[in-house]
């Protein structure tokens, strides 16, 4: 078994699920691979199982969060050192996953988050998104006390520790930017790398405008709670 567990959450993504396989063991072959088939209706699981992957079948939807935990329970049970978020569309480009692993492999930090905003890269986003996103990057370093640009990024690498936490403790919709603030909570270490972004395979994306809302306002009172939270730990141990 190999040291590293690719988790690949996927909805519904029969039409590029086995592109995204096919291209990360081109890319790493030292991984291994799970499809978590979360409710999917279509082929999803029997085209990720001919394409070489491990699969779990989830009933019903239990969305991102209950899919990610699922897979980080797989990590956890099976011994996995690191583990790997990749989305099923073929938005986040394999090539940039050895990169990504050595930095974990180094010990550099708790997570490896792939960032588009480090550098300048191709990928492009609506207005509208670019102001989410920002607003979210304002309320995550008033958390965390320290900058971290690509708030909402579905690429990262986690170690052994983080595999431990989340397989207990998940957000359970909508992960990527709290999940951020939980790793401040107990100490471990974020570093963001730079990453190219491609536009999605196929099929079209399950976040429709009603539920990018409720996600802007869920994650920004989390976040805000959690910034209250720390104040008064603060507030209490100078008294």
């Amino acid at each position: 078994m190999k040291d590293a567990l690719v988790i690949i959450p996927a909805l519904n993504e029969e039409r590029s699920v086995a592109n995204v396989i096919d291209s990360i063991l081109s890319a790493a072959s030292d991984v291994d691979i799970v499809v978590i088939s979360d409710g999917s209706t279509d082929r999803t699981a029997t085209v990720a199982r001919k394409a070489g992957a491990f699969v779990i079948e989830l009933p019903v939807n239990l969305g991102i969060g209950g899919a990610m935990q699922t897979g980080y329970r797989f990590a956890r049970d099976n011994g996995y050192a690191f583990a790997v978020q990749i989305d099923a569309d073929g938005q986040h480009d394999p090539a940039d996953l050895p990169k990504l692993l050595a930095h974990a492999r180094n010990g550099e930090a708790d997570m490896i988050l792939g960032s588009r905003y480090i550098e300048k890269t191709a990928y492009r986003s609506s207005r509208s998104r670019r102001v989410g996103m920002l607003l979210l990057a304002v309320l995550v370093r008033l958390a965390v006390g320290y900058p971290i640009k690509d708030t909402t990024s579905g690429y990262r690498v986690v170690n052994r520790r983080v595999i431990e936490l989340f397989s207990t403790s998940y957000p359970y919709d909508y992960p990527e930017v709290e999940v951020l603030v939980l790793l401040h909570r107990h100490k471990l270490r974020v570093l963001e790398v730079p990453v190219e972004m491609k536009e999605r395979q196929a099929g079209s994306s399950s976040i429709t405008m009603f539920k990018s809302a409720y996600y802007m306002l869920k994650v920004s009172l989390a976040i805000l709670l959690e910034v209250l939270r720390g104040r008064r730990v603060e507030k209490g141990a100078r008294l």
